[in-house]
């Protein structure tokens, strides 16, 4: 087996037994790097010297007979707004472009703690806000399955660089499913986490009551390895869950454990929004559970038709909040020769924002302005209120909710730049966990007729990402999508 063939859990344990070093697997994943960075573009910043420093510490830790991590010597890469201390958080905006944070994210000391080799920093959307990380102000990246098509967003540099094998696996934040999309759209794995599992300190915030950040990597099984690691409360974020309410858990302890008496809903009038490609992979994956023993329960989700337009009232108006920020002054770049203090902010955010960060600024300011908060922002609170009713109702009757990760695979670069509400559509099936707050996992169901990559989403209530990881691994054992790479 070549050493980039190795997911991250058998690298780290051959790294553990001497079978391999981590500065060979490092110095492999920077050949790869090297090879498809000029035409993939997942990474906007890379850390080589910094990257086989770390491999050569765990090897010498091994070598002594030391303690090391449970990630020790795997080479992992982080999307561009976790703030790291040693390189820039740009959040892929020209407003961040030289901004170095002063610390790192909880999420990167975590994974400093478990030896984990931090790579590089992925692309992304400008500050998460996109569906396709064409809204990128720093650099293009394309799906590695077909170079005419977009990676997903806003995690797509992450994903294209764990289908690339250019990483062993990467962390992503998913506002509105910008770690399942992405995942789903390059044949690997994403893992949103119910939100407050995993600390938001250090993420550069885009939707506060939203965002969540999670693992990508190539099979269900590294996707628990890295939740042990960056699960668990943090004290620095107020929505960090305690362990009276989500206490510890080792999420690879049973993983291959199927799930006994498993009950499955389906929404089949919300599922037939997809195109016949998508449904059929998704009524193929559903016949492989029915064999495994599983009861398929036909639901009705009535509040998912009004999610797209919740969640992008919430979601800009938390946007404006948080943006707000980057004014000229305080962060990020700022205007030169300004005449005075208001053209400092109104030059500076005009100049370094994109397009798409402007448009959810404007809606998410008129959302919040007086008038129009009662109109729109909080009856959208209200929907938001009728959606995790409808979850509520539904997990009484099964185990899990089984869905589309989007109606269409991959689409091309450019194809819904101009429509923004096309863009928007694309997030239909993957926002209502982010409304909720539960955990979602997208995992590979097949290849449509181009050979793209099809997503299958599976749902669960909140704080049961061990169960949700088990339901995954019973159709993955099953299957080969995820042993599948592009050429």
């Amino acid at each position: 087996m070549s050493i980039q063939d190795y997911s991250a859990k058998q690298l780290r344990d051959a790294i553990a037994s001497g079978a391999v070093t981590s500065v060979a697997a490092t110095a492999a994943i920077f050949q790869q790097i090297d090879k498809l960075q000029p035409s993939v573009g997942a990474y906007i910043t890379t850390f080589k010297d910094r990257a086989l420093a770390s491999a050569g510490e765990v090897d010498r830790k091994i070598a002594a007979g030391e303690p090391v991590g449970p990630l020790a010597g795997v080479p992992i890469a982080i999307k561009d707004n976790m703030c790291t201390d040693f390189g820039p958080t740009t959040c892929a905006s020209k407003v961040l472009e030289s901004f170095s944070a002063p610390y790192n994210a909880h999420v990167v000391e975590q994974l400093t703690a478990a030896d984990a080799v931090i790579v590089g920093k992925a692309n992304m959307d400008e500050f998460a806000m996109g569906s396709s990380t064409e809204n990128s102000g720093l650099q293009k990246t394309v799906n590695p399955w077909d170079a005419t098509r977009v990676p997903g967003g806003s995690s797509g540099g992450s994903a294209a660089a764990v289908a690339a094998k250019m990483c062993y696996g990467a962390l992503g934040s998913d506002t509105g499913g910008s770690i399942r999309q992405p995942a789903g759209f390059c044949g690997v794995v994403g893992l949103k986490p119910t939100y407050g599992r995993v600390s938001r300190y250090g993420l550069v915030a885009f939707g506060s009551s939203l965002d969540q950040i999670g693992p990508m990597t190539a099979d269900v099984t590294d996707a628990a390895l890295m939740l042990n690691v960056i699960a668990g409360h943090d004290e620095r974020d107020s929505t960090s869950l305690g362990p009276d309410i989500a206490p510890a858990c080792d999420y690879l302890a049973d993983i291959d454990k199927p799930v006994e008496g498993l009950k499955i809903a389906v929404a089949t009038r919300f599922n037939a929004l997809a195109d016949e490609q998508v449904q059929a992979a998704i009524a193929q994956a559903l016949d492989v559970y029915t064999k495994l023993g599983a009861e398929i329960v036909e639901v009705d989700m009535p509040h998912f038709d009004y999610a797209v337009a919740a969640y992008y009232v919430i979601a800009t108006a938390e946007a404006s909040s948080n943006l707000a920020r980057y004014d000229g002054v305080h962060y990020g770049h700022r205007t030169e020769k300004p005449n005075d203090y208001v053209e400092v902010y109104s030059k500076s955010r005009e100049e370094a924002f994109g397009q798409e960060v402007k448009r959810r600024i404007m809606l998410g300011t008129y959302a919040l302005s007086s008038g129009y908060y009662d109109a729109y922002y909080l009856k959208a609170l209200k929907v938001r209120n009728l959606i995790r009713g409808d979850f509520t109702s539904v997990f009484e009757k099964a185990d899990c909710i089984v869905m589309p990760v989007s109606p269409t695979t991959a689409f091309k670069i450019g194809e819904k730049t101009a429509d923004p509400l096309q863009m928007y559509v694309a997030d239909i099936y993957t926002i209502a966990a982010n409304l909720a707050g539960i955990p979602g996992i997208s995992i590979p169901a097949g290849f449509d007729n181009d050979n793209l990559p099809i997503g299958l989403q599976i749902l669960t209530p909140a704080f049961t990402e061990a169960k949700l990881l088990r339901i995954a691994k019973m159709l993955e054992n099953q299957t080969n999508h995820h042993k599948k790479h592009p050429e």
